[in-house]
């Protein structure tokens, strides 16, 4: 009888013990700081004709800080710096993209059921400003536009205060290209949009986590 009562005492701890896990991995910090490296795509029509970026360029680096209002809702500022250059059929160029976007942030995953304990989804959307600059004897077609950055994040809890992302985002660009004539002098200018695929780390800067 007391070898079955330490079995049943032993299991009902495990039950326990795993169930209080999954909550604190499903909680969410009401405060955040996130940091991203990774690769980008400026889309073609960006650019002055005759000209457009590589398809893959490095770096794409993404800093931010979230806060969450509810376990489901928040918002989050963030300041990116895209860097591409010229691909190898057209005029040389390299260019500084950045941006500083304030966004609305959705988090879904609780009614998600098939997302497991540690794995979070991240939806966010929101409008900024892009500064974008050429470099070397281009500074003169510097441009500064509206964009509107859209994306999700994939997030695994390393533990209660650090997680791992990954981020799909899409930067549109809400402006028009100026026209010039030779096309050649817009070389480096470019007011399109870009795609950002990122990996990083978000922390924790809170000690308690948020509950309804």
């Amino acid at each position: 009888m007391q070898y079955n009562f330490k079995h049943y005492l032993f299991f009902l701890s495990l039950v326990f013990i795993t169930f209080n896990c999954e909550a604190q991995f499903k909680d969410t910090s009401k405060w955040k700081a996130l940091f991203a490296l990774g690769i980008n795509y400026p889309t073609t029509d960006g650019f002055v004709k005759g000209s457009y970026a590589q398809p893959v360029n490095f770096p794409t680096v993404n800093l931010g800080i979230q806060h969450m209002l509810t376990s489901h809702y928040g918002v989050k500022l963030d300041f990116g710096f895209n860097r591409f250059k010229n691909a190898d059929d057209t005029p040389e160029f390299k260019i500084n993209y950045s941006r500083i976007n304030a966004q609305f942030v959705y988090d879904p995953t609780d009614y998600l059921g098939f997302i497991p304990t540690r794995m979070r989804l991240i939806a966010h959307a929101g409008p900024g400003v892009a500064f974008v600059k050429p470099l070397g004897t281009l500074g003169d077609n510097k441009q500064t536009f509206l964009n509107l950055n859209g994306g999700l994040e994939v997030h695994y809890a390393i533990n209660e205060k650090v997680s791992v992302f990954t981020d799909v985002a899409y930067l549109y660009g809400v402006t028009s290209l100026e026209d010039y004539n030779p096309a050649l002098t817009g070389l480096g200018a470019f007011n399109g949009s870009v795609f950002n695929l990122t990996f990083g780390l978000a922390v924790s800067l809170d000690g308690c986590r948020y509950c309804n």
